[in-house]
């Protein structure tokens, strides 16, 4: 569309309106959709639109409006009273309006309304007298004053409503419409003192100042509180604004043949096909939402005006047609005849966004790639993971990061090893300051894990996230005693064995047990997910390190394994042993023998892994972890000798923990995550990498002796020069082809490499001369391009976003314009070696939709997320290879 930059208002009214239906940016989502609906000729009440482009205008202007803004709504202002023979501020024959907000997407109830807009004292005689119902119209300037008062002037809700209520008490009314006409004229004197008490004027009684104030009151809403917390968490810019509409008003509280009311033109909830809705007779919108006054649902309007009932049928049907999405309406009946004042296109859960999706198809209303772009991926989580029941009462004590969704209850414990013990036989929930890998064992046994800190992409999220656990992280409100057995938040303390629930898709914290309910999968889902496979180029893997995980990803769709992190098995309490053993060993030899008897258990955790994945390719990361981390920590160790020697302690139990703290402190760095970690450990310790690729090689020799095809990936992780590629690649090779040989098969296998390191993107030509694959390990990758530790980020990030330093958590969201870029040069310069080098991406990004899009633009092969993300990353990639074709070109909803 072209418009000049000048023209700020767009009148509608009359059957023709000066916008249309596809201007959201310009007029927001509700300005766009009554000059639709004006132009399809639903009767909506006259009025304008104040542009997005006015509202951007006003922040740039320091909080003054553009030139010429106030001359284009008085020549629009005088459009509507010609369009309905009344006048703006008329004592005789007043022009009442609302101001309502309206941004190009939906934000229910975020900014700010106003209506009954133009009365006065002189006014509200006029009203009384034109509708020969003087307690309407003085029940419509109290109300007037009410919310002007509140959106306008800032003052608390609570002090008009105290006042109302104070009369109500005083008159013995229940309801508001027991006060008599001379009742609510009492109440506006009463209001307009408490506006002089709290603002030190008088109420302003010019209809053309009330609604310049209203306007600029709309404006600022685009920033109040609400709406940038709304904002924040629906992904929508800052930068759009927000549209102005001011409308004639129409009165749903003129009597029994006057109604309001909102509805849906499909069940929000279910997707069922049905009218679906509540109004309330002599009402004005805020009463149905206000629970004053219980709203009857819509089907009783076809009994109580059965022809207002059927135009709105009618209209509504008509409307989703047009719109070819569920719409969300509202309307007024005033003295009988329907005006319908929004329609847009309604918020639903993922059960009825996939049902509805599937419907319209089946109804060849939209195509399937436009049923596709209809359901917001994240939405899949609602669908995979156990939900709280919405009906249960909660008493919510904090609040911390959703790290994994679902739902869990439990009684608390507070070491993984008590986790275990007591998760054998109850349900429990582990509650640490952070998570590390040696946690992995009380984290399998718990129901849901909480921490006190740590982001998004820390470890307690990352593993939560892949077992499918119910997690919630960066809880900072809560205060751990670990030695007392206790925490404590916001005046509550919950002792060891007290119960709690989790809500992983809020980050909610709840005392005590809350049931949970199971979402199963209906029809339409795998209907759904059939057409989100035909449409994508996109593979997607799973991140799975034993085989209950394989099983889940395949479940979900997973098309192989794209991360299996071979330290996790060695953390069950009959590995570690020897895995210390190792560690703790003088010499080759000595390493060497300790690594022989993990050999076999390992090699039986890669059959399971391989048998579960049959016929599809399984990427196994090497050792990458420090190995400081399969030991205990230094001060455990300390207080543990010091406690033996003061109570006379076996020596040689001391002497064996002096050699194994001597140990720990020989491997102490001031920095692990850039110390002696990844392919550095295989360098130094050819032995530990022997050991494992032996165990690969003879697990895929094991089934391919059975007939099953095992496709294994073999992954060198951290590697930032060419050379430490090249020795472990040799290495490698080398223990394969002695493998194959001894057990009479030949394995096709590849070897490849972890892209986490910025060097390595920059260098990713020449390490491409070795490598058979890449996989970007974005966790490890944003960590060293930012120079942020993600598990300590997480106590600046949101300072960070709050005052638009940055846009996004890029542990959350993958930075395009800096780790994305590193991302782009590695796939460019790896492919230019190597044409058809395979590439994927194995960091939490690889299962968020707008990280997902950006992988699919730069040509990545698969991503691999955490089994539970599977189905969303499939949507995802679907929606980025729809998109990029250009099918449905604006069908995309919010």
């Amino acid at each position: 569309m072209t418009t000049t930059s000048t023209k700020y208002v767009y009148f509608f009214g009359n059957g023709k309106a000066e916008g249309q239906g596809t201007w959201k940016d310009l007029l927001g989502g509700t300005g766009a959709g009554l000059a639709e609906m004006t132009n399809a000729g639903v009767p909506v009440p006259p009025g304008f639109t104040i542009t997005t482009e006015a509202c951007n205008k006003f922040y740039e202007n320091g909080k003054k409006v553009p030139e010429g803004l106030d001359a284009e709504m008085g020549e629009n202002l005088a459009r509507v009273e010609a369009a309905v023979g009344l006048k703006f501020g008329d004592p005789e024959k007043p022009l009442l309006v609302s101001v309502r907000s309206g941004a190009k997407f939906s934000m229910p109830g975020m900014m700010d309304t106003v209506l009954n807009l133009g009365l006065n004292d002189r006014s509200v005689a006029g009203l009384a007298r034109m509708t020969g119902n003087e307690r309407f119209a003085w029940d419509a300037y109290r109300r007037f004053i009410q919310m002007f008062g509140n959106v306008v002037l800032g003052i608390e809700k609570s002090g008009f409503e105290e006042k109302l209520s104070a009369l109500k008490a005083k008159r013995g009314a229940k309801l508001d419409t027991d006060l008599s006409a001379d009742d609510l004229k009492e109440l506006v004197k009463t209001y307009k003192g408490l506006v002089r008490e709290k603002t030190g004027r008088e109420f302003p009684a010019e209809p053309t100042v009330q609604l310049g104030m209203s306007r600029d009151a709309v404006f600022n809403s685009w920033h109040n509180p609400r709406a940038v917390t709304y904002r924040r968490l629906n992904d929508i810019p800052a930068n759009l604004g927000t549209a102005v509409n001011v409308q004639a008003m129409v009165f749903g509280n003129l009597g029994e043949t006057s109604a309001t009311g909102v509805g849906f033109t499909r069940n929000p909830s279910t997707g069922e096909k049905e009218f679906y809705g509540e109004y309330l007779t002599n009402a004005q919108g805020e009463d149905v939402v206000a629970g004053i006054r219980t709203p009857r649902p819509i089907a009783a309007l076809g009994q109580e005006m059965p022809l207002v009932f059927k135009q709105l049928s009618e209209i509504t049907t008509r409307l989703e047609r047009h719109y070819r999405d569920v719409q969300d309406f509202e309307f007024t009946v005033q003295e009988s005849r329907l005006y319908m004042l929004q329609t847009r296109s309604g918020k639903r859960t993922a059960r009825a966004a996939m049902k509805i999706a599937t419907d319209m198809v089946a109804e060849g209303l939209i195509t399937k790639e436009e049923a596709i772009l209809r359901v917001e991926p994240n939405q899949l989580d609602q669908l995979l993971h156990p939900i709280l029941d919405p009906r249960a009462n909660v008493k919510v004590i904090a609040t911390g990061l959703p790290a994994s969704p679902g739902a869990a209850s439990g009684r608390i414990v507070f070491t993984p090893e008590e986790a275990v013990i007591r998760g054998a036989t109850e349900k429990i929930i582990l509650v640490r300051n952070e998570t590390c890998p040696d946690d992995i064992h009380g984290m399998d046994a718990a129901q849901g894990i909480l921490t006190a800190r740590g982001g998004m992409t820390s470890h307690a999220a990352v593993v939560a996230r892949g077992m499918g656990k119910c997690c919630v992280v960066g809880c900072e409100e809560i205060q751990i005693n670990e030695e007392a057995r206790v925490f404590r938040v916001n005046g509550h303390e919950v002792k060891e064995g007290e119960s709690i629930t989790l809500d992983g898709s809020t980050g909610r914290v709840i005392l005590g047990e809350v049931p949970t309910i199971e979402a199963p999968l209906a029809d339409e889902f795998e209907v759904f997910m059939r057409w989100v496979d035909e449409a994508r180029r996109l593979k997607v893997r799973a991140n799975a390190d034993i085989p209950r995980d394989a099983r889940v990803a395949r479940r979900f769709g997973a098309e192989g394994i794209g991360l299996c992190r071979t330290e996790h098995m060695f953390f069950a309490e009959d590995r570690l042993p020897i895995v210390q053993q190792m560690i703790l060993a003088v010499d080759q030899p000595s390493r060497v023998a300790a690594l022989n008897k993990l050999l076999p258990v390992q090699r039986e955790d890669f059959i399971g892994l391989f048998r579960e994945m049959s016929g599809y390719p399984v990427t196994i990361r090497l050792l990458d972890p420090p190995l400081h981390e399969f030991l205990p920590k230094r001060e455990e160790l300390m207080t543990e000798i010091a406690v033996l020697k003061a109570t006379g302690g076996d020596s040689r139990e001391i002497l064996s923990k002096e050699a194994l703290l001597n140990r720990v402190e020989s491997l102490h760095e001031f920095n692990p995550m850039l110390g002696h970690r990844g392919c550095r450990l295989g360098i130094v310790y050819p032995e530990i990498t022997r050991m494992q690729v032996t165990a690969i090689v003879e697990a895929a020799c094991h089934l391919g002796k059975e007939g099953v095809r095992v496709v294994p990936e073999i992954m060198i992780p951290l590697v930032g020069h060419v050379n430490e590629l090249r020795n472990q690649k040799n290495l490698v090779d080398e223990t394969a082809r002695e493998v194959m040989k001894r057990a009479g098969v030949t394995v096709e296998y590849l070897v490849g490499t972890m892209i986490e390191l910025p060097r390595a993107a920059v260098t990713a030509d020449q390490i491409a001369e070795e490598a058979e694959f890449f996989s970007f390990g974005t966790n490890d990758l944003t960590q060293t391009t930012f120079g942020f530790s993600r598990d300590d980020a997480g106590k600046f990030i949101r300072h960070y976003i709050d005052h638009g330093i940055l846009e996004k958590d890029p542990f959350q969201v993958l930075d395009r314009g800096g780790v994305g870029q590193l991302v782009a040069m590695g796939v460019e310069k790896g492919r230019k070696t190597r044409p058809k080098l395979k590439i994927g991406i194995c960091g939490e990004h690889g299962g968020e939709p707008s990280s997902v899009e950006f992988c699919h633009g730069v040509g990545l092969d698969y991503v691999s997320c955490s089994p539970y993300r599977v189905p969303i990353a499939r949507v995802a990639a679907a929606q980025a290879s729809i998109r990029e074709k250009g099918k449905t070109a604006g069908s995309d909803q919010r």
